[in-house]
């Protein structure tokens, strides 16, 4: 009975501090990376010469991108989206992050 006991305040107190490092050390990300990768073909190939989708879309909102063209298996029609979309949602200080087709 003491051996469970033991486990179970042991099991709870590694819980409630796994949850408290959870929410301490919580990795913000910015949400305009969703919104780009969902406009990008996704089929992670890497021709871009990122590791695939999601760190294209991250190198398009950071603008270490230059051309959305870098990207092969996408069509124009998902460059203008995503240059819409950036248009949309500019960064925090209102500039618009510029990449080019």
């Amino acid at each position: 009975m003491t051996a469970v006991l033991t486990l179970g305040i042991l099991g709870a107190a590694l819980g409630l501090g796994l949850a408290f490092a959870a929410d301490l050390l919580a990795v913000e990300r910015d949400p305009r990376i969703e919104g780009v990768e969902e406009l990008l073909p996704g089929i992670n190939c890497g021709a871009c010469g990122y590791p695939g989708c999601d760190a294209f879309a991250e190198g398009i909102i950071e603008g270490e991108v230059e051309h959305l063209a870098d990207c092969k298996p996408s069509t124009k029609k998902n460059y203008n989206a995503i240059l819409q979309y950036l248009k949309d949602h500019p960064n925090k200080d209102g500039s618009i992050i510029n990449v080019k087709i």
